[in-house]
């Protein structure tokens, strides 16, 4: 055969083996490392030598960070609250009543990062819950305490914060059913829920605020009996 035709042949056979050379790795190279896919009958061998990293999961790394950053500020905020408290002068006082207010705020867009990215965070929507709370937002205060015990059913601490914004917007039946559970599982806590509940009488008492008598008298007079048993009870075993 003439060596013209033979060189064309050969350079035809070499083309032929890397397009289907090309072909198997296009295949592989769709599921992975060295053109085969690491997988058993995809033309080439089993993925049991093949190494791969763990994917990280982006949401939960990016909530995990907003959340540690809402910590950071929420611990300023309170920091401030207690500067304003022991502050001389009303100066000094509103000076600190203002970072406080900026680091909650801060804190809030954090943790509302976390949640946007992991939105069974029971622990942010805890401290969202806190951050209402602490600012006056009673309604949302509840509507965020309601998703942390709907992920994390036995968390006292939402329940006895969620009863304090129960009682700042007179829903005093809900107010009274967290007071039994936390007396029935957390005395400390139940002890914490009745200084607001007496609060509120005392408050209702100088200003009705839209409530009726018999409703102030009545809840004023399960508020005695119930602290008087809390009295009665405390130093039983």
């Amino acid at each position: 055969m003439h060596r013209s035709v033979m060189n064309v042949l050969a350079a035809l056979s070499l083309l032929a083996a890397a397009t289907a050379n090309a072909q198997m790795g296009g295949m592989g190279g769709m599921g992975g490392q060295g053109g085969y896919g690491g997988r058993p009958g995809a033309g080439g061998p089993p993925n049991e030598d093949i190494q791969t990293t763990p994917r990280v999961d982006k949401p939960d790394a990016a909530a995990a960070k907003a959340y540690k950053a809402g910590l950071k500020s929420l611990n300023k905020a309170r920091d401030y609250e207690t500067a304003a408290a022991n502050a001389p002068n009303e100066d000094k006082k509103n000076a600190a009543l203002e970072k406080q207010n900026d680091a909650y705020g801060r804190a809030l867009d954090q943790f509302t990062e976390a949640l946007s990215n992991k939105g069974d965070m029971y622990e942010a929507w805890n401290n969202v819950g806190y951050i209402h709370l602490r600012l006056g937002a009673y309604a949302e205060a509840v509507d965020d305490y309601n998703h942390t015990l709907a992920l994390k059913p036995d968390l006292m601490e939402a329940i006895e914060h969620r009863a304090e914004a129960f009682v700042a917007i007179d829903r005093l039946d809900d107010a009274k059913i967290a007071y039994m559970d936390l007396f029935n599982h957390d005395r400390a806590l139940a002890d914490q829920l009745m200084v607001p509940m007496q609060q509120w009488v005392i408050a209702h008492r100088g200003d009705a605020r839209g409530m009726r008598a018999a409703d102030i008298d009545s809840f004023d007079k399960w508020v005695q009996e119930r602290d008087g048993i809390a009295k009665q009870t405390a130093s039983l075993p």
